[in-house]
């Protein structure tokens, strides 16, 4: 597919084996320039696994992967964000030892720019005001509380300069004013014309943020539609929302789905 038909990424009949372990199988699915694609499903169903092939952690062991008309399949990572992706991690990652800005200036020096360090000082002076960390850009990355780690980890992968990000639980252990302002982060984000794959359990947050929504279950992709059609649809309740009474309270409150 090409990139003038508006698909940034397209995943074609993807798996993932380790072993005898088939941790996703058979996946295929596109994601069109500027929109929020949320992907969900239960603790175990591969969805970072899923993650990890897309971005070169894991070459996949059948399909492939075509990102801006680029066969990537079996990419190192280095690569993949040369391209324009970048993504964050479900277990922060910071460089504890460096501060907050030599952190962001990190994702500038090898991301799709390859900035200078001069260059790349200025990115992340700019990022930083953006994610509202710009106060503590001197501080050491381990001295900063979760949410703040959070936004230094997104803030990193911004100044690569993605086309497209990949974001792995961004509001994971986040009170609801915090989950409220990632929200408007990653949507100003999008308004920046910057493609955005989210894996999310918060559903309140991800139902509002996404256009289209793609579910795992045990490494099969089961259903994908918009926020309503995925909140109704049976096979998902019965094997990721619970009942449809618990499918509606998350959708209205800010809870995680249980693991």
């Amino acid at each position: 597919m090409s990139q003038s038909n508006g698909i940034l990424l397209n995943v074609k009949n993807v798996t993932k084996e380790f072993g005898g372990l088939r941790a996703v199988s058979d996946v295929s699915f596109e994601l069109h320039k500027g929109q929020i694609l949320g992907l969900i499903g239960p603790n175990g169903a591969g969805k970072t696994t899923l993650f990890n092939c897309i971005n070169g952690v894991f070459p996949p062991t059948r399909g492939k992967i075509i990102f801006r008309d680029t066969d990537i399949s079996g990419w190192q990572p280095y690569d993949v964000v040369q391209l324009g992706m970048a993504r964050t991690h479900q277990i922060v990652r910071p460089l504890q030892e460096l501060t907050v800005l030599e952190n962001v200036m990190a994702g500038a020096c090898y991301g799709h720019e390859q900035h200078s360090v001069a260059q790349a000082r200025e990115v992340a002076e700019e990022v930083l005001e953006f994610v509202r960390l710009d106060g503590r850009r001197d501080q050491l990355a381990k001295s900063l509380n979760v949410a703040q780690k959070k936004r230094l980890e997104l803030a990193r992968a911004l100044a690569a300069r993605p086309h497209l990000m990949l974001l792995d639980e961004v509001l994971a252990g986040l009170n609801q004013t915090e989950i409220s302002e990632m929200v408007q982060v990653v949507l100003k984000i999008r308004e920046q014309g910057v493609t955005i794959l989210i894996i999310e359990h918060v559903m309140h947050a991800l139902m509002n943020v996404s256009d289209r929504v793609i579910v795992l279950d045990h490494g099969e992709l089961i259903a994908a539609g918009t926020p309503d059609e995925i909140v109704n649809n049976s096979k998902v309740i019965e094997a990721y929302l619970g009942d449809p009474k618990l499918a509606e309270r998350l959708m209205n409150e800010g809870e995680e789905v249980p693991a």
